[in-house]
């Protein structure tokens, strides 16, 4: 990409930045990546005006380097969802819903929505009466920027930006007109642990779980997906449910703010796997949890 490009790259990547802006967000976590999607560089909170003033630097490095260029936007007053990996019918589904469209490579495009009145659920049950990915992460490349991926060498595709509506929200009765969400996961019953002196449901020590956990592979720090894991086992061993510990693992790790919702709600899941497999068929007449000796409130 001649240096022509690199300015009209960042043009793109601005107006892109300025979409999120028009919702609130003025912070991003900016990733790099190399083409085998690991990680090479991370700068967190940077501000959009920050971003803006830098764009056309990032994407040129990037570019030289071979790397991808990825945004998390953070927004405290509107639900943003992000649609992954939507083919072209997918695509015209919920183009009049979408604020941001992106073309990522060929046939292949990212959506975001905006929701005014989103619950828990909203997101999970949008990707999948969409069509998208369930496991988007709600990161997007940015716009203007090159998408280094193995598969596409050596013609690797620009990112751009098809469509941006500063401001544009929908709501969950119109996204049910368009026919985009999908109905409720059936409610799984999961039995609580109750203690003999009726004891309120409690929370795990996060920082507990952390200080304890063995050192990561080559590190003096502790292994973070580790204590992120054990703090999800313990909360659900305690009763909590999987969609419960995945909000609060996104509050309390920043691994889990740093790879999205879908690294939170998987190491969920995952611990609630192990305690459904320890405790056997007979957890669904009650019994007692078998990790009720292992796992001692703190």
């Amino acid at each position: 990409m001649n240096p022509e490009k690199h300015g009209a790259g960042a043009e793109q990547a601005g107006e892109m930045i300025a979409a999120f802006g028009s919702f609130g967000v003025d912070a991003f976590d900016l990733t790099e990546t190399d083409m085998d999607g690991q990680k090479q560089g991370f700068r967190p909170a940077q501000r959009g005006r920050q971003l803006r003033r830098r764009l056309e630097e990032w994407i040129a490095a990037a570019a030289e380097r071979q790397h991808n260029l990825i945004v998390r936007p953070h927004s405290a007053r509107t639900s943003l969802v992000q649609l992954d990996d939507l083919g072209e019918a997918a695509l015209e589904r919920v183009s009049s819903a979408s604020f941001l469209i992106l073309c990522t490579s060929p046939g292949n495009h990212q959506a975001w929505v905006a929701i005014r009145d989103g619950t828990p659920d909203f997101a999970r049950r949008l990707r999948r009466g969409s069509g998208a990915d369930r496991s988007a992460s709600g990161a997007a490349r940015v716009a203007g920027s090159i998408n280094f991926k193995r598969k596409y060498a050596p013609h690797f595709p620009l990112v751009s930006l098809m469509k941006m509506s500063p401001q544009l929200t929908t709501t969950l009765a119109e996204l049910q007109v368009l026919g985009l969400i999908a109905e409720p996961d059936p409610q799984i019953v999961r039995p609580r642990r109750v203690s003999s002196a009726g004891r309120r449901l409690a929370w795990p020590s996060y920082e507990r779980c952390v200080r304890n956990a063995p050192l990561a592979q080559g590190n003096e720090r502790p292994d973070i997906s580790r204590a992120d894991f054990t703090f999800c086992l313990l909360a659900i061993d305690w009763g909590w449910g999987v969609e419960q510990v995945t909000e609060r693992l996104m509050l309390y790790s920043g691994k889990a703010r740093e790879n999205g919702e879908s690294y939170a709600r998987r190491t969920a899941e995952r611990a609630a796997a192990a305690i459904a497999s320890r405790r056997g068929p007979r957890a669904a007449l009650g019994t007692p949890s078998q990790f009720a000796g292992d796992l001692t409130p703190w």
